[in-house]
């Protein structure tokens, strides 16, 4: 195992021995790059007028029936969230995975769970990468202390639990995971557990595979918090949607330097409309044409010559590495297409390009762009 310690003052001994794995110890953030790296999200790449393939949202705008609920909801707007609203939405989402209301906390979004870390007090987050860069970047803006786990890529990014330094309190992974869409054993994920540790997974996506195969969001272990996000599946980057699943104790920790009413009445609607039966036969339903969209996509990538897809893939995007990368990139926007690009996520570099899965339509826009650039047109 390659490992590499930066500390602030003499390193301190790791215990990790995950084979295929490097680990990289960070200290609190100090670099503006660094800064800059951690904050780039798929929006930025998809400017207005291009095809976009860089951000993981399964619909431009939410469906129908979720637009007349939240315009209903606006008559609400005039007075405060109460105290029964949240536990509404709160029951709704315990019920959808079999939980007690006691054990949800609403979040403007899973990416506000990700700006709560901090509260926890860890002293030492080990964070598993490459992965979404929200969680380091607040952990690391509030001067904690991180251990990067960086997975190995001739492995397919698989999790090891034992990568993992035994110091760290605190641990958090995607499931599955953005950008490499692999999907995580759930046995795995457990070995993470054990007492004086926080695990958080972040299962952002977990509802775009049919099923929920790998999900955690049920499981009631010690320590364990399970994000989650109304975001990708149902179109609402705009509202900040999401909750947390976990302990009450725990969730009370999480939480305990929020402001009053951090939830507003149309993440409410939303939350209690989108764990209804009917919502959830529809998520499950898109979860199968992602699968069906997905192989199409990989088969008619892996024919062109330069292109490397990371496999297995579970999840609505793919990972790629491409000759060039950056060069390619440029030349898709040319072309009239964004894609996400893969350097700012920790571990990759300029060859890597994050794509998102869309219909068979817009995929075929996609491939045809790519043979043509790399001169398999």
């Amino acid at each position: 195992m390659v490992r590499l310690d930066i500390t602030r003052g003499s390193p301190r001994p790791f215990a990790a021995h995950g084979p295929g794995s490097a680990l990289v110890r960070l200290p609190g953030m100090n670099s503006g790059h660094d800064q800059d790296s951690l904050r780039h999200h798929g929006d930025v790449d998809a400017e207005h007028g291009l095809l976009d393939f860089a951000v993981n949202v399964r619909l431009d705008r939410p469906p129908a029936w979720l637009r007349h609920r939240l315009t209903a909801a606006l008559d609400r707007l005039g007075r405060y969230p109460s105290a029964a609203d949240n536990l509404a939405a709160r029951a709704a989402a315990a019920a959808r995975h079999g939980r007690d209301a006691s054990e949800v906390l609403l979040l403007a979004g899973a990416a506000e769970g990700f700006a709560l870390l901090p509260s926890l007090r860890p002293r030492l987050a080990a964070l598993v990468h490459p992965s979404f860069t929200e969680p380091e970047l607040a952990l690391r803006t509030a001067d904690v202390e991180v251990a990067r786990v960086q997975l190995d890529p001739a492995d397919g990014f698989r999790l090891d639990a034992g990568a993992v330094p035994e110091q760290a309190d605190l641990v958090v992974l995607g499931n599955p995971t953005n950008p490499t869409s692999v999907l995580h054993q759930a046995a795995e994920i457990r070995r993470l557990l054990r007492p004086g540790r926080v695990v958080v997974v972040d299962e952002a996506f977990s509802d775009t595979v049919p099923g929920e195969p790998e999900s955690l969001a049920g499981c009631r272990e010690p320590g364990l918090l399970v994000f989650r996000s109304l975001t990708k599946m149902w179109g609402l980057p705009g509202l900040r949607a999401g909750y947390a699943l976990g302990d009450p104790d725990l969730l009370r920790r999480l939480g305990r330097y929020r402001p009053h009413w951090p939830i507003n009445a149309l993440v409410l609607e939303a939350v209690v409309a989108c764990c209804e039966p009917d919502a959830l036969a529809e998520s499950e339903q898109a979860a199968v044409e992602f699968e069906e969209h997905r192989a199409g996509l990989v088969a008619e990538l892996d024919g062109i010559a330069g292109i490397q897809v990371a496999m297995p893939a579970r999840a609505p995007f793919l990972l790629l590495r491409v000759d060039g990368g950056a060069e390619v990139r440029d030349a898709l926007r040319q072309h009239g297409i964004a894609v996400r690009r893969g350097d700012t996520f920790p571990g990759l570099g300029p060859d890597h390009l994050r794509v998102a899965v869309r219909d068979p339509a817009q995929n075929a826009l996609l491939v045809k762009a790519l043979r043509d650039i790399l001169g398999w047109g």
